[in-house]
């Protein structure tokens, strides 16, 4: 099959989808890859590198999309990408679409099969979700204290605190892979650290872990507004796979923060957790709402394209291969894509992707008629 990489195009995206490792992997097993020139440079991955494994390198997007049938990417596509997308293609990439309904209609549209990594699920773990969500995670906690730097539109507090002086109290709300992620490294930076989540069994994990160095919550209404008025960083890392995140801090709770505390919406790509959030980009990060540092960077893994590419094209290279191969091979051989797969023959084919958006829903076998 015909594999192609593109550049990404989304704003202040350096990430690429694969690797020249990864693509060598491929052209010995009988496919041909197709890239776009650049598509790695902000990865360090030069067209050079790709050459120099077999790769084909093409002058722009429209004709890797033109030559591929299996097109493998990093974040959603975007409006003038949807345009070049045909009912043969097979588009492999995050979607995140109950917060972008444009990119589903689009999607529908265009007739192609579009699966994401988001919702690939293997044992109740989301296997190609989880190595970004650990990258935003630790990036969420190193950001929040970037923030809080008085030069940097925060109160002016050092996460680690002081002989004689306390601490940041650092606030996470969720306790998955991204909320531990943060938590790991706000222990690290030695601040106070409370997380809050409605899992018992989550809450169990934190404990387990880091034992009485992290306060446990169960997360309620009072609870988040109770914690967030005291906090001087909170991080919203709240996910519910393929549907839109819940609103769990209100903008009363934001009002009733401390001026200069920040807040890091990690849930942004699935529509955010913080009723304040609008999604921001690394260009333009930040923006104060009732004197709250806010930052929600929809591909917060982004600034970091080198580690993140190699940990993305880690995770999806066996998946790549399988398709490669035909969906049908590919789904026998790893029924989880199965779940990945969010629109098909102009179908949404995932339950809670529609649930986010509003709409009906087809099973994604009925839809590919298989």
């Amino acid at each position: 099959m015909n594999v192609g990489v593109v550049r990404e195009i989304k704003p202040d995206e350096r990430r690429v989808a694969l690797l020249p490792g990864a693509a060598a992997d491929l052209i010995h097993k009988g496919h041909r890859v197709i890239v776009e020139s650049g598509a790695g440079a902000g990865a360090g991955a030069p067209d050079a590198a790709f050459l120099s494994v077999g790769a084909e390198i093409l002058d722009s997007g429209s004709a890797v999309f033109e030559e591929a049938e299996l097109i493998v990417h990093v974040k959603e596509p975007q409006a003038s990408e949807i345009a070049m997308l045909r009912s043969d293609h097979i588009l492999f990439t995050y979607l995140h679409l109950a917060a972008y309904p444009a990119v589903a209609e689009g999607l529908c549209e265009s007739g192609a099969t579009a699966i994401a990594y988001e919702t690939v699920s293997r044992d109740g773990q989301l296997v190609l979700l989880a190595p970004m969500s650990h990258i935003a995670g630790r990036l969420s906690t190193q950001v929040g204290a970037f923030y809080l730097m008085a030069p940097n539109g925060g109160m002016g507090v050092l996460l680690g605190g002081h002989a004689g002086v306390p601490p940041g109290l650092v606030v996470v709300i969720g306790a998955g892979a991204s909320g531990m992620n943060a938590i790991d490294v706000a222990v690290g930076l030695g601040a106070q650290v409370t997380v809050l989540d409605i899992s018992v069994d989550a809450l169990e994990r934190v404990q387990s872990r880091w034992g009485s160095r992290v306060v446990t919550e169960y997360s309620t209404r009072h609870s988040v507004g109770e914690w967030t008025a005291r906090a001087d960083l909170v991080i919203g890392a709240v996910l519910v796979a393929g549907d839109k995140a819940p609103t769990i801090v209100t903008r009363q709770m934001v009002a009733a923060m401390r001026p200069g505390s920040v807040i890091v919406d990690i849930s942004i790509d699935q529509g955010g957790c913080f009723e304040t959030s609008r999604e921001t980009t690394h260009h333009e990060p930040t923006y104060v709402v009732d004197g709250v540092v806010h930052y929600a960077v929809g591909n917060i893994p982004g600034s970091v394209p080198h580690t993140a590419s190699r940990a993305l094209s880690n995770a999806t290279l066996p998946y790549v291969q399988s398709l490669a191969s035909g969906l049908a091979s590919a789904f026998e051989a790893h029924p989880e894509l199965i779940g990945g797969v969010n629109v098909a023959n102009g179908q949404l084919t995932n339950e809670a992707v529609a649930h986010g958006l509003g709409v009906d829903w087809t099973d994604p076998l009925t839809a590919l008629g298989m």
